[in-house]
C-alpha cells in the first residue's frame, strides 16, 4: 500500500492522498470483489426473494447460497436454520437480549427461578450489549451482573463468570475480542464450565443458561469457529471485515429465539422484512475471502503490528506505554498506545496529526473527552487512558505507512509540547 491509502483491498478516496488510515477496528472499506459481487447483484438479483416466479426464486437461491457461505465462515453445521441476517451487530445484540426476556416469561411458570431474568456479562462490552442491559435493568425488566476483567490480562476469569450464576440466570454474553484493547476472551472455557453447570441445573428444575459472544472484532482477524467456542449465539458484523454494513446472528439449532418485531415470514419468521439481498451478497463474498485467506490476513496483521510497536518504541522510547503489550491473547492488528506526558491527550494528538486517521477508543464515542471506561476496567490508569490512541491496521497496511504515521505523530507531539499554551 502506498501512503495514499490506495490499495487493492482497502478502497480509500483517491482524491485524498495525504492520509494513512489506521482505524480498521472502527470500519473497513469494501474489498474490490465485494463491490463487484454487489454490483452484479444490483442488476441480476434485485427481485423479491419471497416472490414465487422464476426471477424471485433465483434471487432466493442466491440468498440461500449466501447463508451457507456465511455459515461456513464460522463452521456452522446447519446454516439454513442457524444463520439469520440482520442490519448489523447492534440489532443482533439488542434482539438477543430482548428475546431472553420473552424466553424467561415463557418458562417462568415452569421453573422456580424468580420474577425477572438474570444476565451475566463483562465490564468491557461494546455499548450495543452494555447499554441495553443497563437500560433494561433500570426498568426492572432484567437483572445484570458485570464481571470485572483482570487488570493484568484484560480478560474476564471464566470461573468468576460461572460463580456469578443464579437460579434465574438465562444468558451469559461475553465478547470474543475487545474493540479498544484487542484483548481476546476465553469464551471456549466458559462454555466448557457452563456445560457441567447446565447438567446440574436440569436436575434442580432451573432453566438452562445460554452463551452468546459478539465476534464483531474477531472475524477476519483470528479463527472463529462456533463448534470450538461451543456458543449458542454469535454476532457477525460485516463492516468489520471488508463487507457492507449488514450482519447476521448465529443461533445454534434448538436454542430459543423470539422475534423482536412482526410482519412477514422472512428469515423463517424470526426477522420480518424483505431481505437486503444486495448487502447480503456482499457479506457472503467477504466471508469467502475470510475462508480462503484468513491465515494470510492474520500473518500480515501480526507482522505490521510488530513493526508498529517497534517503531513506536524506537521513536518515542519512554515517552509511550503500549497498553497490554505483554498480553499474548490479543488481536493481531490492534495497538493501544498511551503517551506518558499528560499534555498529550489522545484527541489533541489526533487534532495536530496531519496524516494519520485513528481514534482514541470506540468510534461510537471517540469525539468526546471522557476517559474510556474499557481502558480503566482493563487496568490502565486514568492518566494514561486520557492519553491513549487506538491504532488498528488493515489488510494492506504497509511498513511504509507505519513510517509515515510515526513521523506524523512525532510532529504532532512536538507541536503540542513546544506550544506554551499546552
Amino acid at each position: 500500500m502506498s501512503e495514499t491509502c490506495e490499495m487493492s483491498g482497502d478502497r480509500m478516496a483517491k482524491n485524498d492522498s495525504n492520509f494513512v488510515y489506521l482505524d480498521f477496528n472502527a470500519t473497513t472499506p469494501l474489498e474490490l470483489s465485494v463491490i463487484d459481487a454487489m454490483t452484479d447483484a444490483m442488476s441480476q438479483y434485485w427481485f423479491n426473494p419471497s416472490s414465487g416466479y422464476d426471477c424471485g426464486q433465483r434471487t432466493k437461491a442466491v440468498l440461500d447460497s449466501c447463508r451457507y457461505t456465511v455459515g461456513e465462515m464460522i463452521n456452522c453445521r446447519s446454516p439454513r436454520e442457524e444463520i439469520i441476517f440482520t442490519s448489523g451487530g447492534t440489532e443482533a445484540n439488542n434482539w438477543l437480549i430482548h428475546s431472553f426476556i420473552r424466553e424467561f416469561e415463557s418458562i417462568q411458570s415452569l421453573n422456580d427461578c424468580g420474577k425477572i431474568p438474570h444476565v451475566i456479562t463483562s465490564n468491557v462490552e461494546h455499548d450495543s450489549i452494555a447499554t441495553p442491559l443497563k437500560c433494561l435493568s433500570s426498568q426492572q425488566k432484567l437483572e445484570v451482573t458485570f464481571v470485572p476483567v483482570s487488570h493484568e490480562t484484560g480478560s474476564v476469569d471464566p470461573y468468576s463468570v460461572i460463580k456469578a450464576l443464579k437460579a434465574n440466570t438465562v444468558l451469559i454474553t461475553i465478547m470474543l475480542a475487545n474493540n479498544e484493547t484487542g484483548f481476546i476472551q476465553n469464551v471456549s472455557l466458559i462454555s466448557r464450565l457452563l456445560q457441567e453447570i447446565n447438567e446440574e441445573r436440569m436436575h434442580l428444575n432451573q432453566p438452562p443458561v445460554y452463551l452468546h459472544t459478539d465476534a464483531a472484532q474477531a472475524i477476519g482477524k483470528i479463527a472463529v469457529d462456533v463448534q470450538h467456542l461451543n456458543v449458542d449465539y454469535l454476532t457477525i458484523v460485516g463492516h468489520k471485515f471488508y463487507a457492507p454494513r449488514v450482519g447476521a446472528l448465529y443461533h445454534r439449532k434448538g436454542s430459543p429465539l423470539h422475534p423482536l418485531f412482526y410482519g412477514g415470514g422472512q428469515e423463517y419468521g424470526l426477522r420480518p422484512g424483505t431481505e437486503n439481498i444486495l448487502c447480503i451478497v456482499g457479506l457472503a463474498e467477504a466471508a469467502k475471502l475470510v475462508i480462503k485467506n484468513l491465515n494470510l490476513y492474520n500473518a500480515h496483521f501480526k507482522k505490521i503490528r510488530k513493526y508498529l510497536e517497534k517503531q513506536l518504541k524506537t521513536e518515542f522510547n519512554d515517552e509511550v506505554t503500549i497498553n497490554g503489550e505483554s498480553v499474548e491473547e490479543r488481536l493481531p492488528n490492534t495497538v493501544s498506545v498511551a503517551f506518558n506526558d499528560t499534555r498529550l491527550k489522545g484527541p489533541l494528538v489526533l487534532k495536530y496529526a496531519r496524516r494519520v486517521r485513528a481514534s482514541v477508543g470506540a468510534a461510537c464515542h471517540s469525539n468526546g473527552d471522557e476517559v474510556s471506561s474499557v481502558l480503566l476496567a482493563s487496568g490502565v490508569s486514568k492518566k494514561l487512558a486520557l492519553c491513549t490512541l487506538r491504532l488498528s491496521v488493515g489488510r494492506e497496511t504497509s511498513e511504509s505507512d507505519i513510517d509515515t504515521v510515526i513521523l506524523d505523530l512525532r510532529n504532532a507531539v512536538n507541536m503540542i509540547t513546544q506550544n506554551p499554551k499546552n
